[in-house]
């Protein structure tokens, strides 16, 4: 018993001498870390006002929080009454544990097949990447919705970059009547793409015949331009396409089915093979 009642007294003679200089180092360390969030906080908004890339303003911003993060838990364990030099040799010894892990096993890892700043497809979604982290994937539809996807989601379903490439090819389809001129329609539709500025010289804008469907020969231009300039090239090569065509006489054409009525018992007289009307 004498010997509990020592230990008890040591201990509570411990938490006489050092039990103020913990509680201190605790409020530090919660103190620190909330302080912490609202400068890393203030920095981003800060650089999201210049023109500096999402991807470094993030970079930027995890190497800030780090650096406050060490010097944070350095006060604290000082207060706490830990010599300088161990907490030298802690963070240092932390630093290139965490260093020699990423250069390690980050060869392992699986990677997002895009950056921030993309226009991306996944599954059904289709938008815009704002951020990335390791569990999840911050998109922003074309409709103003925000949308977090799981990055196990994006590793195990097809994923469509469109801005992999600088350039993406464009489609400007059209149908006409068969009545109408095939080669004038071809040459004005091509000049249409070519005179465009943001549409590619190499490789050429081309027309082509697609098929000769029921109501009409579908024509299908393709030319190419810059990622950035696809949508708005798109929409207006189209309405560009159709008023030239409305300038050349040349007529769209749209579905249609021609009805023969005739009138009375007397049918119409049909010639060819097969067609024995006895």
């Amino acid at each position: 018993m004498e010997g509990q009642f020592a230990e008890y007294k040591k201990l509570g003679e411990a938490i006489a001498l050092h039990g103020q200089k913990f509680v201190v180092a605790l409020v530090i360390l919660v103190i620190g870390l909330i302080l912490l969030k609202m400068l890393t906080r203030l920095l981003r908004r800060t650089l999201e006002r210049f023109p500096l890339k999402p991807q470094m303003i993030s970079t930027v911003c995890s190497i800030f929080y780090i650096i406050l993060l060490f010097t944070v838990v350095a006060a604290a364990l000082q207060q706490a009454g830990m010599a300088t030099i161990v907490i030298r040799r802690i963070l240092i010894a932390t630093g290139l544990a965490a260093v020699g892990l990423i250069a390690i096993f980050r060869p392992l890892l699986p990677t997002l097949p895009f950056k921030v700043g993309n226009t991306v497809k996944v599954g059904d979604l289709l938008g815009k990447i704002e951020a990335t982290t390791i569990l999840n994937t911050r998109m922003k539809t074309f409709d103003g919705k925000t949308v977090f996807i799981p990055n196990s989601k994006i590793l195990n379903d097809y994923v469509i970059n469109y801005h992999f490439t600088g350039t993406r090819r464009v489609k400007v389809d059209l149908g006409i009547g068969y009545d109408q001129d095939l080669l004038k329609a071809k040459q004005v539709l091509e000049a249409v793409m070519i005179e465009d500025p943001r549409v590619k010289v190499k490789p050429r804008p081309a027309v082509y015949v697609l098929n000769m469907a029921n109501s009409c020969i579908e024509l299908g231009g393709r030319c190419w331009v810059d990622n950035l300039n696809y949508w708005t090239s798109r929409c207006e090569l189209l309405e560009k396409a159709k008023l030239r065509f409305d300038q050349e006489g040349i007529t769209i054409a749209f579905p249609q089915l021609d009805v023969h009525h005739y009138h009375g018992d007397v049918l119409p007289e049909f010639h060819g093979e097969g067609n024995d009307m006895s």
